[in-house]
């Protein structure tokens, strides 16, 4: 069948697409290198994790979950305005089976046989688990194949390749490849600029992962995910020589040596997490005002008081979840905004965050992802 259609296009002189043909079988690489056949375009996903959503409707704009047959579990309690405000215009995405995680060991293979799926997608940072499992294995041998993306471990390297694989599973490479344009457009408004200036001060950024979420001080990010966003912003990441992996601590005392220029926090709302806890919780539509006061009792803790950027009121906090989505590009715009106010006076990352959802995503722009300590003017 498929030599007849391609011999018909040629002989009327039509240009054959690259795609390939509805219920093709392709060789896919995903991000580890591991070349995986895959009969696409894919009807049957099981998302290994449930913020996949964010890539997913960025593909599947008018109808997220028409290829979900499954997710993990975790979308709600990570994201929870995110969540809801999917919910309301899908309620029937409260009925998707959910599954536990590769990595603690919860992920019930039985279950997502029974779903047949085409692909099971799964972050790069469930790797060693799925391996160490044996899961790989044991689906091949029932032929529902696995593949691994990343917008985790290294976003900047990843993001692209990522998102044309995923184009490739749905058919939607060419919805994949606007979407990439748009991302390197608009992280060229930040680094374009950046390079343009010869003579640019770069101030220490200190981040805090997820500052709030437990009692403990500090988690932040090494050379990879925020401590990169910082970098390309036109800051210096506090933690780059403490921490040797994307992911570390650093304690109070260091802090207070650094004395960092800026701090900024990543923070959503954790209630189903830490039910009241000091997390900030950003977010789709979050209320700015007690986003600040969370933040502003953060640097009261010891290591943060006396700081030159709590002194300054340059402290910040940002949507914990672009850590995790092909959306980072939006972070390193706010970023950059708020270590060089006045060289990047007319980029307006909220206007970014909701072109993007107007031209991509199934769900309004409503803003709250950030919020800064320090008034503008």
């Amino acid at each position: 069948m498929i030599r007849k259609l391609a011999t018909a296009a040629l002989l009327t002189g039509a240009l054959i697409s690259s795609a390939a043909f509805a219920g093709e079988k392709v060789t896919v690489t995903d991000i580890t290198g591991r070349d995986v056949e895959v009969e696409v375009p894919v009807e049957k996903v099981i998302l290994g994790e449930g913020r996949q959503i964010y890539f997913t409707a960025a593909l599947d704009g008018d109808d997220p979950f028409q290829r979900v047959v499954g997710w993990r579990d975790d979308f709600e309690k990570a994201d929870n305005d995110g969540y809801h405000q999917y919910l309301e215009k899908y309620p029937g995405m409260a009925d998707l089976p959910t599954f536990g995680g590769m990595k603690n060991g919860t992920f019930d293979i039985e279950q997502a046989v029974a779903l047949k799926p085409d692909v099971i997608i799964l972050n790069l940072d469930a790797k060693t688990a799925t391996e160490d499992g044996g899961y790989i294995e044991k689906l091949n041998k029932v032929g529902i194949p696995v593949v691994y993306v990343d917008f985790r471990e290294k976003p900047m390297e990843n993001t692209e390749p990522s998102m044309r694989l995923i184009g490739k599973l749905y058919g939607k490479e060419d919805k994949a490849e606007e979407f990439i344009g748009f991302r390197a457009r608009e992280i060229a408004k930040v680094t374009d600029r950046l390079k343009a200036e010869t003579d640019l001060a770069r101030p220490v950024v200190f981040i805090e992962r997820a500052g709030g979420y437990s009692d403990d001080c500090c988690m932040s990010f090494g050379n990879e995910n925020f401590g990169k966003m910082v970098e390309m912003a036109g800051g210096i990441n506090m933690a780059s020589d403490i921490i040797p992996g994307t992911f570390g601590t650093v304690n109070p005392e260091q802090i207070i040596a650094s004395d960092p220029a800026h701090v900024l926090v990543t923070g959503a709302n954790w209630e189903l997490y830490v039910p009241g806890g000091n997390w900030v919780g950003v977010g789709s539509g979050a209320d700015p005002e007690v986003s600040s006061e969370k933040l502003a009792n953060l640097m009261k803790r010891p290591g943060f008081t006396g700081i030159k950027a709590v002194s300054d009121s340059n402290v910040h906090a940002i949507w914990h979840q672009f850590y995790n989505s092909p959306y980072q590009f939006v972070a390193v715009q706010q970023i950059a905004k708020w270590l060089h106010p006045d060289l990047f006076q007319d980029l307006d990352p909220d206007a970014t965050f909701k072109e993007l959802h107007d031209r991509f995503l199934p769900v309004e722009y409503r803003p709250g992802y950030f919020v800064s300590l320090k008034t503008e003017g």
